[in-house]
């Protein structure tokens, strides 16, 4: 990405997309019972509260009535079918993992197979987005954690630490292309959840090979443990390397989540939050999902930049847009044409 002398005035900016992941699916609803739904109302009321305090893209999961992460498509299709009621407007972005929660003590937690993933290309109603992993990974999600962190949580119990730390997210070269082929035929748009660099120049060769042909909306997840960590010469690493046409939002984790934020904010891009993210506020005080919207709203306003309606959003992210062929999406995209057959040098951009 480019920055210009004006890039950091926030007049210049896009507005900010807030992006709430509220269903923390990696906690027990005892962990924090004032803020985890387990009912389909609650899941519904979540979703209406984070909306109202200003968040866009609301990032899903869903629990059983027992309160374990759900792996039933059915429970999504009557969540998605009461969020379209409740939240018409918000983006819907259902989480590829769809429920990465152990079975039970002792028991790997680990992401559904590739044939049930893909069954996500036919959910009903669909959603707007649906994650997507690429190159399978190590994602050992409690390598930045510190004890103060899941303090009186279930990660406190060695069984359950052990099974997050040992966790790796599936996503091989033939499944990724089949899921993007079922997604865009379904026409639900992929936002990618990349964890390095490496990753996304897998995203641009897909691109390349017209594997993918559509606006390029990514997330750089800065977890640490197989993950990028939090680290701003990383942030700016990858922030460097997404092409100009592409909507970028920053995650990481725990207390790491309101800089970094502050940071995307800033300089342009987009937040999220949410308990799935971040259980804290100051050191040692708990924050709920929409608190954590709250916040970042306060912080944009701050810095004087404007916060995306919905519909605003709808379009920052090119929801329902796809391109013709590859050398369209490299051209929407920014990033340099592919090489004409016999052609030397670095083949350039034509001017429109």
């Amino acid at each position: 990405m480019q920055f210009l002398d004006d890039s950091l005035f926030p007049e210049t900016q896009d507005k900010l997309v807030i992006t709430v992941a509220p269903y923390g699916p990696e906690w027990e609803p005892a962990d924090f019972p004032e803020d985890i739904p387990v009912s389909m109302d609650e899941h519904v009321q979540k979703a209406v509260d984070c909306y109202n305090a200003g968040a866009t893209v609301l990032h899903v999961h869903v629990r059983e009535e027992d309160g374990k992460g759900s792996k039933r498509l059915s429970k999504f299709n009557e969540l998605l079918g009461r969020l379209r009621v409740a939240v018409p407007d918000m983006i819907l972005q259902v989480g590829g993992s769809i429920s990465f929660s152990p079975e039970g003590e002792g028991a790997s937690a680990k992401w559904l197979s590739d044939d049930t993933r893909h069954m996500l290309a036919e959910l009903d109603p669909k959603p707007d987005q649906v994650t997507i992993a690429i190159n399978t990974n190590q994602m050992n999600v409690v390598e930045l954690m510190t004890e103060a962190d899941y303090a009186g949580t279930s990660f406190t119990r060695p069984a359950v630490h052990e099974a997050y730390r040992e966790m790796t997210v599936p996503a091989g070269p033939g499944w990724v292309e089949e899921h993007l082929k079922r997604l865009q035929a379904s026409g639900i748009q992929p936002h990618f959840q990349l964890a390095t660099v490496a990753q996304l120049e897998t995203v641009e060769r897909l691109v390349r090979r017209g594997a993918y042909t559509g606006p390029l909306n990514v997330t750089w997840v800065a977890i640490g443990g197989g993950f990028d960590g939090p680290s701003p010469y990383s942030m700016m690493e990858f922030i460097r390397r997404v092409p100009d046409g592409a909507c970028l939002t920053l995650e990481t984790i725990m207390r790491n989540v309101l800089p970094v934020n502050t940071m995307a904010i800033a300089m342009g891009l987009h937040a999220r939050c949410g308990i799935e993210d971040n259980l804290w506020g100051r050191k040692g005080e708990r924050m709920t999902s929409v608190q954590q919207v709250e916040q970042v709203v306060r912080v944009a306003r701050e810095l004087g930049r404007e916060v995306a309606t919905a519909k605003e959003a709808r379009a920052i992210y090119k929801i329902g847009t796809r391109y013709r062929n590859a050398d369209e999406t490299l051209a929407r995209l920014g990033w340099a044409p592919n090489r004409a057959h016999g052609q030397r040098g670095v083949p350039l951009r034509q001017p429109a």
